[in-house]
């Protein structure tokens, strides 16, 4: 049976997007599996399915371009936010989408009725190590010493519903990322694996970085990533507390609030193109 697919993107980071108010797809891990690769099929980072909730206006369940099942994914819900406003005609300037990581609050910028950005609460940064999780002692893992194929990086661990593993460097983009990422990625320091973000810092709380996430391997963006390492930050002392911290990405920028209560994340949602599949 076919059914439609709508193909949205935050700042790069691209998904392809499934209504499932009314039908499931039966087996959505393979699904992403065959529909992420971006020589035979529509091409992602994963697929997204938009579904009906018992707690919030719609809940959320993401899957990386391996099949593996994400916890939260930043722009993926804010390309849900947009969705949810333009095409459900849930027209209101606050939403709210359930995710494995807990009920996430969206506001809306909308002009002409489009959605242009959205504010969302991220949550609480974690930073204990075994609710990220990630194998270093201590009550944080801010600033400490991790050796990958023989070479020791300085790291910072947090978690924004999923892990993330921050490392400052002179130049992200001379980094061989297909080579170092996938080390980070299955080091045995993370149990769950790790998303690793690795971060320039270019002026007063301003940052660029290159991210390869767990599951889908490079992306033009991460929203929980552009979190972590504006949180990494300011508890490295690289940036000021209280002040928003503007993230450069492959695909474009994000700005982050940090407060000891939330993080928020502003950004840009945009539609691709919509098809249909056979599932």
């Amino acid at each position: 049976m076919l059914q439609k697919f709508w193909k949205m993107h935050g700042i790069g980071n691209d998904y392809i997007y499934f209504d499932c108010f009314d039908r499931v797809p039966a087996d959505p891990a393979a699904l992403a599996v065959k529909l992420s690769d971006r020589h035979f099929s529509v091409g992602g980072d994963g697929v997204v399915l938009i579904l009906k909730s018992d707690v919030a206006d719609a809940r959320m369940r993401m899957f990386n371009a391996d099949g593996s099942e994400g916890n939260m994914c930043g722009n993926a819900i804010r390309c849900i936010g947009k969705f949810l406003y333009e095409v459900k005609g849930m027209q209101k300037p606050v939403l709210t989408v359930e995710t494995k990581s807990g009920v996430k609050t969206l506001q809306l910028c909308v002009g002409s009725g489009v959605v242009r950005s959205v504010r969302v609460d991220m949550g609480a940064a974690e930073l204990r190590p075994a609710r990220i999780p990630a194998r270093f002692e201590g009550e944080r893992a801010v600033g400490v010493p991790l050796t990958v194929d023989g070479k020791t990086y300085d790291v910072t661990c947090v978690s924004m519903g999923n892990p993330h593993c921050v490392v400052f460097v002179d130049d992200p983009y001379a980094l061989p990322l297909d080579a170092v990422g996938p080390l980070f990625e299955r080091h045995p320091a993370f149990p769950e694996r790790v998303n690793t973000e690795f971060v320039r810092v270019d002026g007063e709380n301003e940052l660029s970085m290159r991210v390869w996430e767990r599951g889908s391997g490079e992306t033009w963006a991460c929203g929980t990533g552009a979190c972590a390492v504006a949180v990494a930050a300011v508890e490295r002392g690289l940036a000021s507390a209280g002040k928003p911290v503007l993230v450069h990405l492959r695909g474009g920028d994000l700005t982050i609030e940090y407060t000891p209560s939330a993080v928020y994340m502003t950004g840009p949602a945009e539609f691709a193109f919509t098809g249909e599949v056979e599932i």
